[in-house]
């Protein structure tokens, strides 16, 4: 497990599945707009829910947040788009309902930079977000990235258009935190 101050990054259970994607997946308006592919009715037990890890795969590092204190899942978090060439990922992470607003995106953001920068030698690390996410626009700040772009009406989310933001980090711009200094 990774550690950051109030949340850890595990390998995804078999049980954590239908949480993540009934309190993720099944809220249609939010996870429109936080992925750009069109929802589509999807069983949790099919085997095609979005939060099923097949295994390790050179792309994607998939990960399941737990709350230190309390040991509850709280999320996913992922590392997409692996460029091994170039050394670069993007991050992604969704948190359930009852976990928003308590300051945890920004340890997540902390402990996959931590995973990506020390652990898999990444040189960027970028994420992507709505222009009116502010939560995930501050977390991402807190995290030490920077915006770097607007990309004007470039996703469709619930009947309208929006404007992204992209967000960059560099390894030398990384500041680690004592405990997700260690993974």
């Amino acid at each position: 497990m990774i550690h950051g101050e109030t949340i850890g990054l595990r390998a995804r259970h078999e049980d954590d599945i239908p949480v993540l994607h009934s309190e993720l997946y099944e809220d249609v308006a939010t996870r429109s707009r936080a992925d750009s592919r069109p929802w589509q009715p999807i069983s949790a037990a099919s085997g095609h829910s979005p939060f099923v890890v097949a295994g390790p795969t050179d792309e994607a590092a998939c990960f399941s947040v737990v709350e230190l204190a309390s040991g509850d899942l709280a999320g996913e978090a992922l590392l997409w788009g692996i460029d091994t060439h170039n050394r670069t990922a993007h991050l992604g992470l969704a948190l359930r309902p009852a976990f928003r607003g308590r300051g945890l995106a920004a340890d997540v953001l902390h402990a996959l930079c931590a995973y990506g920068f020390t652990v898999r030698g990444f040189q960027r690390l970028q994420l992507e977000t709505l222009t009116d996410n502010a939560p995930m626009l501050a977390a991402a700040a807190r995290a030490g990235f920077t915006r770097e772009g607007t990309l004007r009406r470039s996703a469709w989310a619930c009947g309208s258009w929006a404007d992204g933001a992209v967000l960059g980090l560099l390894a030398e711009e990384w500041k680690p935190r004592e405990a997700t200094a260690r993974p």
